[in-house]
């Protein structure tokens, strides 16, 4: 099992036993601990703890770089940064073309979705998850 994974799964683990609503921990004390460099810790939670991956992450720089991660309501619900996210991971990874993520984050806005545009949002990243697995 690679550090990555390590990490991965240690943060999972204290999300399980977690009784609040969010997990925060300390990059630094994270890294200490598995005796890395905050930037893997960095790594492991932007490529494994988003909101593609059913994860909230609040992330603050400065004294230590506190980080609070939730896991997210059953996908129900996404928010139009959320989902903006999402496409954009999907634009930097090769999954989508330029033209393409232009075109989903004009049709995720609040404007475009209406009145229930959270729960429709949620369905359509659902959908294209999906369709690109």
């Amino acid at each position: 099992m690679g550090m990555s994974d390590k990490i991965e799964a240690f943060i999972i683990e204290l999300l399980r036993q977690e009784n609040e609503d969010w997990l925060k921990i300390q990059r630094n004390e994270l890294a200490e601990l598995f005796g890395c460099v905050p930037s893997q810790i960095n790594y492991v939670i932007s490529t494994r703890f988003g909101p593609d991956k059913g994860y909230i992450v609040e992330s603050r720089r400065g004294g230590g770089g506190c980080v609070r991660i939730k896991k997210a309501e059953s996908g129900r619900r996404m928010t139009a940064d959320g989902a903006r996210e999402f496409i954009n991971k999907l634009l930097t990874g090769g999954r989508l073309t330029a033209r393409e993520a232009a075109i989903l984050q004009m049709l995720i806005t609040d404007e475009m979705l209406g009145k229930d545009a959270d729960d429709i949002r949620a369905r359509m990243i659902s959908k294209l998850r999906g369709y690109l697995q």
